[in-house]
């Protein structure tokens, strides 16, 4: 049975890491959703931002389990669309060479942007 309360059905799903610490679930949590909702025909964009969400985006990262390089390529595979924060990407020091092909780096007025383009029906916002 459907639950008709919500006459809006979610299209776009917008999944925002910031924090990419090996022992916190945040990192494998939001590919896992990300990978679920491409597969459920959702158009998925994920922003890594913060200095720390950046590194999910950094390619090569060596050792430790699950291989997150990996489970990216599998999301990019999928259609999900990765982009980083200029912002945190500066603070670090990655640069845009240095990130796993095709996440491409953005300014934060763009995720600004993307904050409101994502606050209306059909949309969703999920930050882990």
């Amino acid at each position: 049975m459907t639950d008709n309360t919500h006459n809006t059905e979610i299209k776009k799903v917008l999944l925002l890491l910031k924090n990419m610490v090996y022992e916190s679930t945040s990192p494998l949590e939001t590919l896992r959703f990300a990978k679920y909702y491409r597969k459920k025909g959702l158009d998925v964009i994920v922003v890594l931002w913060g200095p720390m969400g950046v590194l999910l985006g950094k390619a090569g990262k060596r050792g430790g389990t699950p291989k997150y390089d990996e489970k990216m390529e599998e999301c990019l595979n999928l259609g999900v669309v990765f982009r980083c924060c200029r912002l945190g990407s500066d603070i670090i020091g990655v640069d845009e060479s240095e990130l796993i092909q095709g996440v491409e780096i953005i300014e934060a007025h763009a995720v600004a942007e993307l904050f409101l383009k994502y606050s209306q029906p059909g949309h969703m916002i999920i930050s882990l």
